[in-house]
């Protein structure tokens, strides 16, 4: 019973830092998307916002990509624990 217990709560936990993780990358988006000027007085041309876009891509790729590892592992631990029951 604690192990059916665990296996959601991963779940849901999964679930919750996906969702944070999209706020989070909307959130630079529209920040990269609406400035007109960065941080050390640089004016953002149209090339320099895609270049952060492409990077912000990247890093979103990399996160995704551990986002699918933990959910293979979270599912292989739930199809072994309900076939070790039945």
């Amino acid at each position: 019973m604690k192990k059916e217990v665990f296996i959601l709560g991963m779940k849901i936990f999964w679930w919750a830092v996906n969702i944070v993780w999209l706020l989070i990358f909307s959130g630079i988006a529209v920040f990269i998307g609406a400035r007109n000027v960065d941080g050390a007085g640089i004016v953002q041309t149209p090339e320099v916002k895609m270049v952060s876009f492409i990077i912000l891509g990247i890093m979103f790729l990399i996160v995704l990509l551990v986002q699918l590892i933990f959910l293979y592992f979270i599912k292989k631990s739930t199809k072994a624990h309900f076939t070790k029951i039945t």
